[in-house]
């Protein structure tokens, strides 16, 4: 689907755009406090969750419609503008009434299109920008499927938030960053605005500016982060908030890559380009005859009533390759999702010829 989008934040700038505030609005002097901080920062927009969608129940789960008076305050007080997430109808009608600046849609909303279509039929002939976070797992059409039912619905302000997947089994992070998806999503709609919640990704504030940089590196447009004036005794989500003090020196250590095509001012790099495409071209077709052997595997199993997955086989392919992997500049996840996928595809390979009738 083609969209023509529009700049959420109204106005083109250097990158990044900054989003910063409280993971929950508290009270209405917290919410006050930390706004009055962030304002000489020159943020473009101040967050605060005023429904809390948590895992389980019996947590705090947000003031409700109460805190959206407290950010009209923010808005008188300081001129900054606001935004809060919205998961249903009732909570649009609200900030519409309380003159809330920009949504956004939370990843537990943006798995569920029937949630995001109730979000998109309560906004049609509205003209507000909205930022939509991607899905909790990594399915980049459910992302998409979001931002197009709002276009639909005559929302031409959107904007996507990466705030990573969740996975199975112990991480580094709260939420894998899965860059790929994210970057994915940039190639096919180059237009569209996208920024990184690196408060989600991380869990934790030791490592946030590390994900900050990695998204400017990247060539994303901005940044949202969690900002607390007393992140410790925060009342969700405390131990990836960080005092505005400490997100002011994160900003300021942020190093801004040029976002050009480097073929305009860098011609030198389309020789060392070209060398990857070669190379690109040798791996699809060193993939191709595997497949075909996968194929003559396929075939003996069926001649002989062999069943497709061999554990035993799976297990010594992934032992050499994390093996060899320990000899090459090559990571071990990395090299463990390749083999994976390249597995996979045989089985499919092999499925397809055990089901065909002789």
């Amino acid at each position: 689907m083609q969209m023509k989008l529009e700049n959420v934040f109204g106005a083109e700038k250097q990158r990044p755009y900054i989003i910063a505030g409280p993971c929950s609005a508290e009270t209405e002097a917290q919410v006050l406090a930390i706004a009055h901080e962030l304002k000489e920062q020159d943020i473009d927009l101040y967050r605060a969750g005023i429904w809390k969608p948590r895992t389980k129940p019996g947590s705090f789960e947000g003031v409700g419609a109460l805190g959206l008076k407290w950010l009209r305050r923010v808005k008188e007080e300081t001129g900054l503008k606001v935004t809060t997430e919205v998961a249903n109808r009732v909570h649009v009608d609200e900030c519409l009434y309380h003159d809330i600046d920009v949504l956004w849609i939370g990843a537990r909303t943006t798995v569920n299109p029937f949630s995001v279509q109730e979000i998109a039929d309560a906004l049609k002939g509205v003209d507000i920008p909205v930022m939509v976070k991607n899905p909790i797992n990594a399915d980049l059409a459910l992302w998409i499927g979001g931002i197009e039912r709002l276009y639909k619905a005559g929302i031409t302000k959107i904007a996507a938030i990466h705030r990573g997947f969740s996975s199975f089994g112990e991480t580094n992070y709260r939420n894998a960053p899965t860059w790929q998806i994210p970057i994915e999503l940039k190639r096919q709609f180059p237009d569209l605005t996208i920024i990184n919640d690196n408060s989600h990704i991380c869990g934790r504030r030791d490592i946030l500016k590390e994900i900050a940089q990695v998204a400017m590196d990247l060539n994303f447009d901005g940044i949202m982060t969690e900002v607390h004036n007393d992140p410790d005794n925060a009342w969700s989500d405390a131990a990836q908030q960080i005092t505005p003090k400490v997100f002011h020196e994160l900003v300021q250590s942020l190093v801004i890559r040029e976002s050009q095509d480097l073929d305009i001012k860098h011609s030198d790099l389309s020789s060392i380009r070209s060398k990857i495409d070669v190379l690109d071209d040798e791996l699809l077709r060193i993939l191709s005859d595997r497949m075909k052997l996968s194929e003559e595997i396929g075939k003996y199993k069926k001649a002989h009533n062999i069943s497709i997955l061999q554990p035993g086989r799976w297990n010594e392919i992934i032992e050499k390759s994390e093996q060899k992997a320990k000899k090459t500049n090559l990571s071990l996840s990395f090299v463990s999702e390749l083999f994976r996928a390249v597995h996979q595809e045989s089985i499919n390979h092999q499925e397809e010829i055990l089901s065909k009738n002789d």
